[in-house]
């Protein structure tokens, strides 16, 4: 078979319309769709075919890939594409659905005769741009050859966690993963913020680490986003992270374990996006640690040396 594929691609925010370019560049034919079409016009420039609804977007289509907001949300907009889908087609579901989630898509498969491939992605806006996100994903061995020419357009590399899509052992390694990245961003804020309170120069604080073990590219990452003011556009928003606390949250509640950072770093996201962040990089969760009736939340990040 041709490795060239029809790919639809549901959701076009800052990762999914990232990855309908580089599946473009890659010279397959993509057909967006999006609920904001606005949102999805600009690829057009990029030789997408824009499609009016779910339905006219996945119809023809070797491959139908999902980055939608959640769960619900995906399931939602696969109901409205039914009468496009056919039976063997590959279904590459990258939202970050949850364990519940997932079982209620890989459902949706199973009732319409769909292979299904549970994909979520690791990366933000840079490396989704530069089609270097980390693919992990779980699903048949004998449809992988249909969709491997999708992971490599999106992706730098492809970790395959299981055989079985429906089982979620990629979502549960994407949860796994995002904890991770949410303490640190989580922690990164409140370095700033503490820095801010005490009269400290957070220059200081990264000179005392540099080179050391607890030095880390990412914390100087996102503390040069919060230095800089530079919040917008996203890498990955507020209210994004917000939905992903939760998530890995209740996965735990689930499996017996207390997330108290998971639960605090969903906290501080909820808190951010009411101050009216919600659109902007979660390193804007840095100003949740201020109080927003109080005359010590500052308007902006802080001015310091960003050479972070």
């Amino acid at each position: 078979m041709t490795d060239k594929l029809t790919v639809s691609v549901l959701g076009t925010g800052i990762m999914g319309a990232a990855m309908a370019r580089n599946l473009a560049k890659a010279g397959h034919t993509v057909r967006a769709w999006n609920r904001t079409r606005a949102k999805a016009e600009p690829l057009a420039a990029d030789g997408a075919h824009i499609a009016g609804t779910p339905a006219e977007a996945v119809t023809g289509a070797d491959v139908v890939l999902t980055m939608l907001y959640d769960g619900p949300a995906a399931l939602e907009v696969m109901r409205e594409a039914e009468p496009g889908l056919r039976p063997g087609t590959a279904w590459v579901q990258s939202t970050t659905a949850g364990i519940e989630g997932i079982g209620e898509l890989a459902g949706f498969a199973r009732a319409h005769e769909l292979v299904f491939y549970d994909a979520p992605m690791l990366g933000t806006r840079q490396p989704a741009e530069a089609g270097q996100l980390l693919v992990l994903a779980a699903g048949p061995v004998e449809g992988r050859d249909t969709v491997a020419p999708v992971f490599d357009a999106v992706g730098a590399r492809t970790v395959w966690t299981g055989e079985d899509g429906a089982a979620g052992s990629a979502t549960r390694l994407k949860l796994v993963a995002n904890s991770w990245v949410l303490a640190a961003t989580a922690a990164t804020g409140e370095v700033l913020a503490l820095s801010k309170a005490l009269g400290v120069d957070p220059q200081s604080f990264f000179d005392a680490i540099a080179g050391g073990p607890l030095d880390m590219g990412y914390l100087r990452a996102k503390a040069g986003l919060i230095l800089d003011g530079r919040l917008s556009p996203a890498q990955f928003a507020v209210a994004t992270a917000a939905k992903d606390a939760r998530l890995i949250v209740e996965a735990g509640e689930q499996n017996g374990v207390r997330l108290d950072v998971a639960a605090a770093s969903a906290a501080r996201m909820r808190r951010a996006a009411a101050q009216g962040h919600a659109d902007e990089d979660m390193a804007a969760a840095y100003f949740a640690s201020f109080d927003p009736d109080s005359d010590s939340e500052p308007d902006s990040a802080p001015d310091e040396d960003a050479s972070a």
